[in-house]
């Protein structure tokens, strides 16, 4: 069953909206969570650069779509407070929705995959919670990032995220996840192409390298030739193993893993 318009959190009276889907019966459900991509200046839920919640409700999975503040109206980090709200919201609503809160996943397109990366090895940091379910967790089981920013200093468009009142190289260094990489890092599949000309590359070579150095818990799909990755029926059935594997307990490859 999907539903639209879900209000997950408000914001200066405004709404934060989010379309849900989740199976006719049974529970408790994994929950996934997606966040779009758009460079955080465009775009909205319901878009190739999100999930088909009637795709993963189909799996099994109480899906989430949710769109969050642009920077072209609210500066950074909005965008990233409303997904952490969207977190607790899930929370906040498992027992309604029949939610299993130890299996939360994150995944998160271009943009998108950059704000799941960031909760991964992040979480709060420094930003103030908003929008409401304040008291409320914001953990999470792992994250799956697609074509995912990881150093917003070496990336042009990273140029996008300007808190009010900050110096930008600093908050965009914060805003990094490669900045906060450690052992306590959230269990992260990173997916990628050879030919992404939007986040190049080296930026996923560079973050597995980071997390392999810690030990961190992550696996590294570069793809062949695929462009700037969208959620993909390749990426969906490569998250579904990566979720099954984290679901299991069993150790993740941390090593890069070819696909043509």
């Amino acid at each position: 069953m999907i539903r639209h318009d879900i209000v997950y959190g408000r914001v200066l009276g405004a709404g934060l909206l989010a379309d849900i889907a989740s199976p006719d019966d049974g529970g408790p459900y994994p929950v996934i969570l997606s966040v779009h991509g758009g460079r955080w200046i465009r775009a909205t839920r319901n878009r190739d650069t999100s999930i088909d919640v009637n795709q993963w409700s189909a799996l099994g999975f109480f899906a989430m779509d949710i769109a969050y503040r642009l920077v072209t109206c609210t500066p950074a980090p909005a965008c990233y407070q409303d997904m952490q709200c969207a977190i607790r919201w899930v929370h906040a609503h498992a027992d309604e929705y029949h939610l299993d809160t130890e299996r939360i996943f994150l995944i998160g397109m271009s943009c998108g995959g950059h704000m799941a990366a960031l909760a991964a090895t992040l979480g709060d940091g420094r930003f103030t919670r908003t929008g409401g379910w304040e008291e409320h967790s914001n953990d999470f089981r792992a994250a799956i990032s697609s074509a995912g920013a990881y150093d917003l200093i070496k990336l042009d468009w990273g140029a996008g995220w300007m808190p009010s009142g900050e110096d930008w190289h600093t908050a965009r260094e914060y805003a990094s996840p490669i900045t906060h990489v450690s052992d306590a890092t959230k269990p992260l599949l990173i997916v990628h192409s050879d030919t992404d000309r939007s986040v190049p590359i080296q930026q996923a070579q560079d973050m597995s390298d980071a997390l392999r150095k810690v030990d961190a818990p992550f696996e590294f799909l570069q793809f062949t030739g695929r462009g700037h990755m969208s959620v993909t029926d390749e990426v969906v059935e490569a998250s579904c193993r990566f979720i099954e594997k984290v679901c299991r307990g069993e150790a993740l490859s941390r090593a890069r893993v070819d696909v043509d």
